[in-house]
């Protein structure tokens, strides 16, 4: 009888050590903590313009006035070609696209240093709030999608200037590569800002820089030289392409860079996994 009480006392529901290994991910526990997953998206979506005028609006409102900026500063004043694609939804793609990943890549970035107090309570696992802002980022860039879908719609049956090819049935999995980028840079950033805080204001920066060597402001077509190498270096810009390449039937679609992307970004998105693995473990005493 002693024997088979003490069994059922050792059948836990979770146990928690620190002995896994840097490869023991534990997805299962992901799907353990579905619910806070999805109460961390939503409060994501809906405390940030909770107390705004415009609400949810602005999840519109910022991709298009960027557009607007865009248009008027590098179109009319600048000059600079969009090539065959008119320039406005142009714009309009490549913000929303690069609105993702630079917010994405931001807010995950901060994840150990903005949740230190909260992680020092409770357990439950860490890889879900970098996730939910992965998550609830994406259902502000489906809103915002739908403002260029309609934009596009625009183009392609009334004005008829641009001309979809099959491609564009792809564009789910180069957003899927996109995602899976931004996370993997994002929980890299965080787990060496456990050590290196310098880093916390370098990434606003650098994000800032990264724009100017992927196809936002200018397609990959324009672009000639060295200068086109070093566009085609960033892992974003052949997803980019492609991306516009299926809406627009107009841009560069390049296999081979194309799959240095994928590769990349896989690679990325392993060795942030392993990173923040080892971190996790120890970051509540160095933060």
């Amino acid at each position: 009888m002693t024997d088979a009480k003490s069994n059922d006392t050792d059948k836990w529901d979770i146990n928690i050590t620190s002995g896994s290994g840097y490869l023991d991910f534990h997805f299962d526990e992901l799907w353990h903590y579905r619910d806070l997953l999805i109460m961390f998206v939503k409060k994501d979506i809906i405390t940030v313009y909770k107390q705004t005028i415009l609400g949810p609006i602005w999840f519109v409102v910022q991709p298009l006035l960027t557009s607007i900026m865009f248009f008027v500063i590098f179109s009319r004043v600048a000059h600079i070609s969009t090539g065959a694609v008119p320039a406005v939804l142009f714009y309009l793609i490549g913000t929303t696209l690069w609105g993702y990943f630079s917010d994405t890549m931001n807010v995950t970035s901060k994840t150990f240093t903005d949740n230190a107090t909260v992680f020092g309570k409770v357990y439950f696992p860490r890889i879900i709030l970098p996730l939910s802002k992965v998550v609830s980022g994406l259902v502000k860039f489906l809103i915002q999608f739908s403002l260029f879908a309609a934009v596009w719609l625009y183009y392609v049956f009334v004005s008829k200037q641009v001309t979809p090819n099959w491609y564009v049935l792809l564009a789910p999995v180069w957003l899927c590569f996109v995602v899976l980028l931004s996370f993997g840079f994002g929980i890299i950033i965080t787990s060496l800002t456990t050590k290196y805080r310098d880093l916390i204001f370098l990434v606003g920066f650098g994000v800032q820089l990264a724009m100017y060597v992927t196809p936002v402001i200018i397609p990959l077509s324009e672009i000639q030289g060295k200068k086109k190498l070093l566009f085609l270096l960033n892992p974003l810009t052949s997803l980019f392409e492609a991306f516009k390449y299926g809406f627009f039937g107009q841009g560069v679609f390049d296999i081979k860079w194309l799959t240095y992307s994928v590769v990349f970004t896989l690679v990325t998105i392993t060795l942030g996994f392993i990173i923040f693995n080892k971190v996790e473990k120890r970051f509540i005493d160095t933060v």
